[in-house]
């Protein structure tokens, strides 16, 4: 990093945290601070929303799992345009109509104060752990740009956020996350332009889509049936409508966004433009780290992306055996360089050369094998270190490729993702737990100034809080893919209850709150058995199936339910 790099960094960072801060300073009440006085136009809507949901998992995690799974996880995204029809005809006409600030208060309107607070607290705590995991994102990658503690740096960029959050509530994160979209659509599209004009000058890009399409990067559509299949077009319309549903539906981080819209068209304006432009933004980030795997075939490239397991080996009785699988790996490369080239040669002579193709892909299998390797040896130089590395694939084409200047204009659109993300998840977390839970159960009336107050507070309690779990936080497969298991595991139920309450009318208050609460210990257990119980080989299921079963289950156990043990009930 140069000083203009820093420089590009800084500013970007501190003109985003004070201008939010200074633009919406003094909110007069609760509603002023929630719902922003509901003068927010369909446009900021539709930003604001998109920025909530492309944390910096998004811009750190996705290019590297294009690099090393390919396209198909856009399937993943397949169904949310229906489910921001879904949300616009339903959830938005009724949200306005019960003046509500958080979702949750609808159903104590619709059922009871039980399942209102039970929706609430399994919000609260998936929630809570998926802002904690948007500050951990980015932390991990300035903790080893830096050589600092990552603790440190996810308290540094947790207080970012909180101070403008605390400040602006609703308002403020309306505000900034319009000049972070623009920071981080920008930075995504000088990357991606960057990285075709690093590519060899007699190199197309027509020829690039080949080279990814015949190390199979480029298989957008899985129609396979087999459910241990994560992504294929089945659980992306299916699985991935139901978390749709539930996340913009039911998730007060998402809700908070169009509630503040000026009306209900201006709301439904802002999912609707979400849904054209969500799909085409997702392709386009994972085509992005598709072209890092095309330049990487020209280039050199490390055994493993992560530097701290480098540095582990180099530390440990397995640096020569490591190096040997590193001089192995460059040898390679220039077997790939060499033939990538002929390939190309004949692609652009109009033949797509069979022999060429097959030679490619053995290349690609035995990289895959020196890979394998090199973790089998970090392993052995430290059991505990993570040898997963599709979280730094990016991050290592930034520090190492990119020009001075960009470098830092990269790292500000992955913080800046972060911290959109992150107030959001702070600004739904303090308004649930100050309407929902605070205000509901307090047993006497107080000033609207008291309950400001209390919000501003919850907003600095969760701030601390997902610091904690930042903290404490550990790579699984890859970080997009962990915050969209915890999304799972808990939205299945609680979209099952939004979805009884706003379509099937004979069914009351008790029948749901038991559906809902059994159906949560299932999706708890089948989980639980599907990952972790079931040897290789034996059935599995891809965690997208998590959020149709937990609303089929939480909709079909509490119509039996009503139907049985509580068809005299009459709320």
């Amino acid at each position: 990093m140069q000083l203009f790099d820093w420089i590009v960094l800084v500013v970007t960072l501190l003109f985003i945290v004070v201008y939010g801060a200074w633009k919406t300073k003094g909110s007069k009440n609760v509603e002023d601070y929630i719902l922003g006085s509901n003068e927010t136009p369909w446009y900021t809507v539709g930003l604001s929303v998109m920025a909530t949901q492309a944390s910096a998992i998004t811009f750190l995690s996705t290019p590297g799992q294009a690099y090393h799974d390919g396209m198909g996880f856009v399937q993943f995204y397949f169904g949310l345009p229906i489910a921001m029809v879904v949300i616009c005809l339903t959830f938005i006409p009724i949200y306005h109509k019960y003046k509500v600030y958080t979702a949750y208060e609808y159903l104590e309107k619709r059922f009871d104060l039980k399942t209102r607070s039970l929706a609430a607290i399994l919000f609260l705590f998936q929630r809570g752990l998926g802002t904690g995991l948007t500050i951990y994102a980015p932390a991990i990658i300035l903790s080893a740009l830096l050589g600092w503690n990552l603790t440190y740096m996810n308290i540094i960029i947790g207080m970012l956020v909180i101070i403008y959050t605390f400040s602006g509530g609703t308002k403020a994160v309306n505000v900034t996350q319009k000049q972070q979209m623009f920071v981080i659509m920008s930075g995504m599209l000088i990357t991606f332009f960057l990285i075709l004009h690093f590519l060899p000058n007699e190199m197309t890009f027509s020829n690039a889509l080949h080279i990814a399409g015949a190390n199979d990067k480029m298989n957008i559509v899985n129609f396979s049936i087999d459910p241990e299949e994560k992504y294929t077009i089945w659980s992306g319309i299916t699985g991935g409508f139901f978390l749709a549903l539930a996340y913009f539906g039911t998730d007060q981080s998402q809700v908070g966004r169009y509630l503040s819209g000026k009306s209900v068209r201006e709301s439904q304006m802002g999912l609707i433009m979400n849904g054209l432009l969500k799909v085409p933004m997702q392709f386009f980030i994972l085509l992005t780290g598709v072209m890092v795997f095309v330049f990487f075939q020209f280039n050199p490239v490390p055994l493993n992306f992560n530097p701290n397991n480098k540095i582990i080996v180099e530390k440990s009785q397995y640096k020569e055996e490591y190096h040997t699988l590193e001089n192995k790996l460059d040898a390679l490369s220039e077997d790939k360089k060499v033939i990538n080239l002929l390939y190309i040669d004949q692609l652009n002579q109009d033949y797509d050369n069979p022999i060429l193709r097959k030679e490619l892909i053995s290349l690609s299998a035995k990289e895959k094998d020196l890979r394998d390797r090199a973790k089998e040896i970090i392993l052995k130089a430290d059991s505990g270190s993570e040898t997963n590395d599709k979280d730094y694939v990016f991050f290592h084409f930034i520090l190492n490729y990119l020009p001075k200047g960009l470098i830092g204009l990269l790292l500000a659109v992955i913080i800046s993702a972060a911290m959109s993300s992150t107030a959001s998840g702070l600004n739904a977390l303090a308004s649930t737990t100050a309407i929902d839970i605070y205000k509901r159960n307090l047993k006497e009336e107080k000033s609207e100034k008291h309950y400001l107050n209390a919000t501003k507070f919850f907003t600095l309690f969760w701030g601390v809080v997902a610091i904690l779990f930042a903290s404490i936080g550990t790579l699984f497969e890859n970080l997009i893919q962990l915050v969209n298991i915890v999304g799972s595991i808990f939205y299945g139920t609680v979209l099952g209850i939004f979805l009884v309450g706003f379509y099937i009318k004979f069914i009351k208050a008790k029948s749901i709150f038991y559906s809902a609460l059994v159906s949560q210990m299932t999706i708890f257990i089948i989980y639980y058995y599907a990952i972790y119980v079931f040897p290789a080989g034996e059935a599995k299921l891809g965690y997208l199936w998590l959020n149709f079963i937990g609303a089929m289950l939480t909709i079909i156990l509490s119509s039996l339910m009503q139907l049985t043990f509580f068809r005299n009930e009459k709320k």
